[in-house]
């Protein structure tokens, strides 16, 4: 698989840095020592804990080169760490473990969650928030133009493969039993975007990556053109010229 583009995610830097904003400011005035951020692409996440956290050892923990050459450059009091989430443990037990935007990419919930609440310090937090958009028109047309094209033989086992996030009463089940403290709730941002372009580039840098991977130049460009004819079609232009994208994201903190 390439690497991720961090000039891609970073196109929509406000947008996908909200929900960090809104996942850090549900958790209690604490002073951790060590936290993690997992899943830490280019840093826009890391940077915010280093400012809320500025006495602690902070840890992004990232897969990328791309994107940790980014987190390094933006935040260099922070550690870096190139791992995948699904190998990752800490060298010790964490007062934070942090996850903005990179637990849907794993696979075994079930096993995946208790997992990182054990990693944690007594009275240790662990935050997740995860993209809840799987049933949304933009993930139904990506699926539908994966089906239905020359290149369909390849992605239709990626769309049937992908990692699908848990239901609220999943996460529920699986962490608040252990917790001393837990909280979940979902909110559906609507971002306004340039047109059906502009959902385009929106997920060229996260949810149509694995579509994209398996094809060559020649084939992402007629994949790509489809899909936005699709979304035209889809999405409602606003007076002003913008889409509404709807983008429901699903938050829980825990205490150990």
């Amino acid at each position: 698989m390439t690497d991720w583009s961090s000039a891609l995610y970073l196109k929509f830097e406000r947008e996908r840095t909200r929900a960090a904003r809104d996942l850090l400011s549900r958790l209690p005035a604490f002073e951790p020592r060590t936290v993690y951020d997992l899943g830490c692409g280019p840093g826009n996440s890391t940077e915010l804990l280093a400012a809320t956290f500025p006495d602690a050892e902070i840890v992004g923990v990232d897969y990328s080169d791309d994107m940790l050459a980014a987190a390094r450059k933006r935040v260099s009091g922070a550690a870096f760490v190139r791992q995948g989430i699904e190998d990752w443990r800490p060298s010790q037990d964490a007062d934070l473990i942090f996850a903005n935007a990179a637990l849907q990419f794993v696979a075994d919930h079930d096993r995946l969650m208790p997992r990182l609440a054990s990693y944690l310090a007594k009275g240790g937090w662990l935050a997740v928030q995860m993209p809840h958009n799987i049933h949304e028109i933009s993930h139904a047309l990506m699926r539908m133009v994966a089906a239905d094209g020359p290149w369909a033989d390849r992605l239709v086992p990626i769309a049937k493969t992908r990692p699908v996030i848990g239901s609220i009463e999943d996460y529920y089940r699986l962490l608040a039993p252990a917790s001393a403290f837990f909280e979940i709730w979902q909110t559906t941002y609507v971002h306004p975007l340039d047109g059906s372009k502009g959902i385009v580039d929106w997920f060229e840098g996260s949810g149509l990556r694995p579509f994209l991977e398996p094809l060559n130049p020649w084939e992402r460009e007629a994949f790509l053109a489809r899909y936005e004819r699709e979304l035209a079609a889809a999405y409602s232009m606003q007076p002003d010229g913008k889409v509404l994208l709807r983008y429901p994201r699903l938050f829980f903190i825990g205490r150990r």
